[in-house]
């Protein structure tokens, strides 16, 4: 079983789907087969996304807990165990994969389940800075959204 996870995207101030979030929730819909589950992840765009899908998947689920990329990687690690999911597919923005495999890695090691991203396509210098700067708050990220997500040890 696949989850096709796709993260949310938001600029303050925002009172409709972001076209980054769009561009990414497109691409996911490419990407989506029937057999698939889809997970729209973020807070508040997850809801936002799910008005506005119109791909094919077996069941669509709203994550809306999840703030920060680290918070959704630690929440589909949960769902991927609850639905026995062998596969997970991010689908965010190009700039953004690498810190997305590198989280939903993190957050299923030693699970079993294959971690994989594709990008959709946005640009913007600013976003690009935004990343550089969420890459040094990994450490703090990791620490709060993974800190007793794990009880086995």
């Amino acid at each position: 079983m696949r989850l096709v996870v796709v993260l949310g995207y938001s600029a303050r101030g925002d009172q409709g789907l972001h076209p980054v979030c769009a561009a990414r929730l497109e691409t996911a819909a490419g990407v989506a087969s029937v057999e698939d589950t889809v997970v729209l992840t973020g807070r508040p765009e997850a809801e936002l996304m799910r008005a506005a899908w119109q791909g094919r998947a077996l069941d669509v689920v709203c994550e809306t807990d999840a703030g920060v990329t680290a918070e959704s990687a630690a929440h589909v690690a949960r769902l991927a165990g609850e639905l026995g999911a062998s596969e997970v597919v991010a689908v965010t923005s190009w700039w953004h994969c690498r810190r997305t495999a590198f989280l939903f890695r993190r957050a299923l090691r030693g699970s079993g389940v294959a971690v994989s991203t594709v990008g959709a396509p946005s640009w913007s210098g600013r976003l690009l800075l935004r990343e550089a700067a969420a890459h040094a708050l990994l450490p703090v990220q990791i620490r709060r959204a993974f800190s007793g997500a794990r009880t086995d040890g």
